[in-house]
């Protein structure tokens, strides 16, 4: 229903979620040959090919569509959106043979739909991927997985009780830096890494000053949400109020946290605090400059500070996290990474680029998903991730709403303040 900023952007034990890596994918039967006839320019049976149903058809939902799409062992059956020129512009790029649908849930009724893309602001994420998961559909849900650690615990739950495939759109599991940043990491080249600092830097203080151009259904968007009038700023800017996400540092710190759990082999946090700078951006309820602390049980301190009152960078520059290792320090940002040993801090020892870009990573986590789809393997980032990820952000919310520092209780899978 509405972009997301970034492009080319364990309770106990959780499952290994990296999964094979992008550069030597798993492929059963049906996946090779799918992929011999892209390339062959040859199209597969309809028998062969699976059925995906998108559900919200903005900025971030037609992305997801076209990387859906372009994999010619699927098709997009149906196309779901609240908004009118939404959900035509979704049908457009579907195709002629997607159906129509204006309520998600008559889309799940639909037997011949085996996946579901869910693309919709993150206070329908829950309820949409439970309601999924109920129909036996496999789930491809945007980040953060929810709104509120209950959510999250919940979801977590009812995927281990589910035979349904699940993957968060958290791209940097499928991301080739990401995947060769983690390997100098486990092969001991950084030491004993004990902090990680990261920051994010933006501006964005002026609020969208577009209209609304079709029909909305504004009761059904709203959902789960608290009832307000109708508003097209809370419409198109979703991410600036909290009834309908945890902010541009939840949105964005969302990856960044992913990045470290993935990098350094942490999960659930053990306790976050969070200080927020006061609310630039007229009319919002949700800061544009926080500062994040996690604690996790392996003694690693993570930092992340997210500033949309910055100047504007480009994007290869925009977003950094260091890695302070006591042999030597990691620096990756969203194109290449460097390694710095202890005593050359001014020539990196390593410094690699990604081979594929940035842009990709989306793409290479669609098809890592469908892979999984066909072989009933575990994704890169299945549910328990997605909540490991989600979970320190949310903490860092309830940090600025109490002023205090938070834990999690991996016992109770509760928040304590």
């Amino acid at each position: 229903m509405a972009r997301h900023l970034e492009r080319g952007i364990r309770k106990n034990a959780a499952p290994k979620p990296d999964g094979p890596s992008p550069e030597k994918p798993i492929m059963d039967r049906r996946t090779f040959v799918a992929g011999a006839a892209g390339v062959l320019g040859v199209q597969t049976s309809a028998s062969d090919r699976l059925v995906a149903g998108v559900i919200g058809t903005g900025s971030e939902g037609k992305y997801l569509l076209t990387a859906f799409k372009r994999n010619p062992a699927v098709r997009i059956g149906a196309v779901c959106d609240v908004y009118e020129p939404h959900l035509e512009a979704g049908l457009a790029l579907a195709g002629d043979k997607a159906r129509a649908y204006r309520n998600y849930k008559a889309m799940l009724d639909d037997k011949n739909i085996q996946i579901i893309v869910i693309a919709t602001p993150e206070h329908w994420h829950h309820r949409m991927t439970l309601d999924a998961l109920s129909a036996g559909k496999d789930i491809y849900v945007e980040k953060p997985l929810c709104h509120t650690p209950e959510e999250g615990v919940e979801l977590v739950n009812a995927s281990k009780k589910s035979k349904s495939v699940v993957q968060v759109g958290m791209q940097r599991r499928s991301y080739d830096l990401f995947v060769n940043a983690k390997k100098v990491a486990a092969a001991g080249t950084l030491g004993s890494v004990r902090m990680v600092r990261s920051w994010w830097l933006n501006n964005q203080l002026q609020a969208p000053k577009r209209k609304l151009e079709g029909a909305l259904d504004w009761e059904q968007w709203q959902g789960p949400a608290p009832r307000r009038a109708l508003d097209a700023a809370r419409f198109f800017d979703w991410r600036s109020y909290a009834e309908y996400s945890g902010g541009i540092m939840a949105d964005q710190g969302a990856h960044v946290f992913d990045g470290i759990h993935m990098i350094t082999g942490v999960g659930y946090p053990l306790a976050v605090t969070a200080s927020q700078g006061r609310i630039l951006k007229p009319g919002v309820n949700t800061p544009e400059r926080v500062v994040v602390a996690a604690e996790y049980p392996e003694d690693l301190l993570a930092i992340f500070t997210i500033n949309y009152a910055a100047m504007r960078y480009k994007n290869r520059h925009d977003q950094l996290s260091q890695f302070d290792g006591d042999l030597a320090r990691l620096d990756i940002g969203r194109e290449s990474f460097q390694v710095f040993k202890q005593g050359q801090e001014e020539v990196p020892v390593m410094n690699e680029p990604s081979s594929v870009g940035f842009s990709r990573a989306g793409e290479s986590h669609v098809d890592n998903f469908l892979e999984c789809v066909r072989t009933r393997a575990i994704p890169r980032a299945p549910m328990e991730v997605g909540f490991q990820a989600a979970l320190v952000v949310q903490m860092a919310n309830i940090s600025m709403r109490h002023g205090a520092l938070v834990r999690w209780n991996q016992t109770t899978s509760t928040v304590e303040a």
